[in-house]
């Protein structure tokens, strides 16, 4: 099937600058009109300004994705203004780092809103639209969600709980909006990306860019797997969480089960427990838990 994107209409948040920004450049290059949305102004219409000037299709909107009127607001603009809403990429976000001992209240609020309630305010909006569509027409129309997660949330990053917490968060808002709207033509998927933004500079500042050749961390490594998620091709893809940096693409394995343990009674007692996971638990070393930190150390051959 074609990776054409012509004659679709996208929504890419966060796309004033950094990743937002080479993901909506991408989709341009690939024929998609974009709705380019950042809560800087100015991004905003440079980004619109660089497509037009390429020869695309694109419009600009500045505000804030978590407010849930605003986000549909969105959906009409990109309706109005091309005649349809075919894709959409959650990208924006904020850090705001800390250990979670030191974290403030509105540290923790501030990124869960723009994160998580960005994500789903703007996936809300879109699906309620395809939905509708589809019911008009009687079968399954075209839908493609790509939403932004993080290493951080697989490697449960110490000095982001609230990052990690949030993007923990759109991988389950992720999954079930692909297993809820299949049916009605919607595919969505998650992205873990691993690029150099002025969002992560602090993140990364230890990893100096390469004085030759494309720096592993550059955006437009990413760029392309978005396109071809959001792409007729990728009709198969649903549900799936991706890995992406450095001109490396991981698909993360669903969690699977390690071990069980069956009561000899009608329940569990706490003593009982002890005898059972005791053993397992001493014999096994502690840093082996649910964060999934080998995936940090991974890098192309």
């Amino acid at each position: 099937m074609t990776t054409s994107l012509t004659g679709r209409a996208a929504i890419v948040t966060g796309a004033g600058r950094g990743l937002g920004r080479a993901e909506a450049l991408e989709l341009a290059r690939q024929g998609a009109a974009v709705v380019v949305n950042d809560f800087d102004p100015a991004g905003a219409e440079q980004t619109v300004a660089d497509i037009v000037k390429d020869g695309g299709q694109a419009v600009a909107s500045s505000g804030d994705v978590s407010d849930f009127l605003y986000a549909e607001s969105l959906t009409k603009l990109a309706i109005d203004t091309f005649g349809s809403l075919d894709i959409l990429v959650n990208n924006a976000g904020i850090l705001r780092d800390r250990m979670v001992f030191s974290m403030t209240e509105q540290e923790w609020d501030d990124v869960l809103r723009v994160h998580a309630k960005g994500h789903f305010a703007l996936t809300r909006h879109a699906t309620a639209h395809w939905r509708e569509q589809s019911k008009a027409s009687g079968g399954p129309v075209y839908g493609r969600i790509v939403n932004t997660s993080s290493e951080a949330f697989l490697a449960g990053a110490a000095g982001q709980a609230n990052y990690a917490a949030a993007k923990a968060a759109i991988v389950g808002l992720t999954t079930a909006t692909a297993n809820g709207c299949a049916r009605y033509g919607v595919r969505a998927n998650a992205i873990c990306p691993r690029a150099r933004t002025k969002m992560t500079e602090d993140v990364f500042a230890g990893f100096e860019a390469p004085a030759e050749g494309m720096d592993p961390l550059a955006v437009e490594h990413v760029a392309p797997l978005v396109a071809y998620l959001v792409s007729p091709a990728a009709d198969k893809v649903n549900g799936q969480v991706f890995v992406v940096h450095g001109g490396m693409v991981i698909l993360m394995q669903r969690p699977v089960v390690e071990e069980r343990w069956d009561s000899e009674q009608e329940t569990f007692t706490v003593a009982e427990l002890e005898t059972a996971l005791g053993p397992y638990f001493e014999a096994k070393i502690p840093s082996e838990n649910f964060s999934a930190t080998d995936v940090l150390s991974m890098r192309r051959h």
